[in-house]
């Protein structure tokens, strides 16, 4: 009887002590989500510098990532939130984005219901935030469907470091918000960015619009973009453009456009060479991308997806202006094994054609390939396991 009591007496010990350690996190109602996707399958490319190469690659229709976000109630409608994300390659189980342990995000803020969120640190732009889900790279498709050396960032080749972000609430399906990064340099102004953005939801409608600028991206190593980060390292970089998407039904069909243009480009970060021709300076490399793209939803678990990009590309240099165009064609199937798990299959190609720069340019190149083709074609064609945590 004695063994009894005191074995209940500690039983009620124990739940009282564990009942005080969890009442604090009750009223302040903190929330914590682990999360992650790991996308790894076998790719073949048919011309990656001088041959055929196939390669077990990660991170396509999504990148690989696992990450920590929460928020913590601090009363009247506010919140303190937080997100950590991690990229990583499956392969290796190397770091990605320069290597950086939360490279693809990193930031902690304020969220008000009724004013919108303030936040700090490593985060997306406003192209990425509002513009991209107008297309299939930044919707549904990823990697193999980014415009030409994804010139106008909608499929996240960078994050803006140093960053303060504002995002409106939704006001009646209308959203907007914008990031200023700064250089962190005694030179305000060298590599800092700015954007702003804004997309507006109603029904099966969806209309966006987005605008960047970032001064000498890829300059150093403390800047808004830095050396290991950029996807051209040039003077300036300004990008803006729009798009549409409507779903009827099992259909989904879209059209955006944008305009990229690098002031004094010098480099660019996908094939590690000069864009330049041997000799020549470079004072102007603008792209205007026009894409339509579609996916049909079968059944829940099955749809097909479609992506066709007609670039201009205008090359100013000192040896003269050219203008080449740039065909890209994208299609896609993806089955989906359970809720977390799907394999899909990709294929893409792209063309160069019209007046020739003299430079690597004249090479296609599909981002997420090894290296340009030795031609001006290149084919791409991936299958995936993709699951998601």
């Amino acid at each position: 009887m004695i063994k009894k009591t005191l074995s209940a007496t500690a039983t009620l010990s124990a739940l009282a002590a564990l009942a005080s350690l969890a009442a604090p996190c009750a009223f302040a109602q903190s929330s914590v989500t682990l999360y992650g996707v790991l996308d790894e399958g076998l790719d073949y490319t048919n011309n990656a510098g001088h041959g055929a190469v196939w390669e077990m690659a990660s991170g396509y229709a999504q990148g690989s990532r696992w990450g920590l976000k929460g928020s913590e109630d601090l009363g009247g409608g506010m919140k303190a939130v937080f997100q950590l994300e991690n990229g990583f390659d499956v392969n290796s189980g190397r770091l990605g984005q320069g290597g950086r342990m939360f490279g693809r995000q990193a930031y902690v803020g304020l969220s008000d219901s009724r004013f919108g969120t303030l936040t700090f640190g490593r985060q997306y732009d406003s192209v990425v935030d509002y513009l991209a889900q107008t297309t299939a790279n930044g919707n549904w498709a990823g990697y193999l469907f980014a415009h030409p050396y994804d010139n106008d960032n909608t499929d996240n080749s960078f994050r803006l470091g140093n960053s303060v972000k504002y995002t409106s609430p939704d006001i009646a399906g209308l959203q907007f918000g914008g990031v200023y990064s700064f250089s962190n340099d005694t030179n305000f102004a060298n590599n800092r960015a700015y954007s702003f953005g804004a997309q507006y939801a109603t029904g099966g409608l969806l209309i966006a619009a987005a605008y960047l600028q970032a001064n000498n991206p890829g300059m150093g190593a403390t800047g808004a973009i830095t050396a290991n980060d950029a996807s051209f390292i040039a003077a300036r970089m300004r990008v803006f453009g729009g798009g549409i998407g409507y779903t009827f039904g099992p259909a989904t069909v879209g059209f955006a456009y944008t305009n990229s243009t690098y002031k004094s480009p010098t480099g660019n970060g996908y094939i590690g060479v000069p864009v330049a021709a041997p000799g020549v300076e470079l004072n102007t490399l603008k792209y205007q991308n026009f894409e339509v793209n579609g996916k049909y939803q079968f059944t829940p678990a099955f749809f097909v997806g479609a992506q066709y990009v007609y670039t201009i590309e205008n090359y100013d240099a000192s040896s003269g202006s050219v203008k080449p165009k740039i065909h890209s064609v994208g299609l896609m199937a993806d089955y989906n094994l359970s809720k977390r798990t799907d394999v899909y299959v990709q294929g893409e190609y792209q063309k160069v054609t019209g007046d020739s720069t003299h430079s690597i340019l004249d090479n296609a190149f599909i981002p997420g390939v090894q290296a340009p083709s030795s031609t001006s074609t290149q084919v791409a064609v991936r299958v995936a396991l993709r699951h998601k945590f």
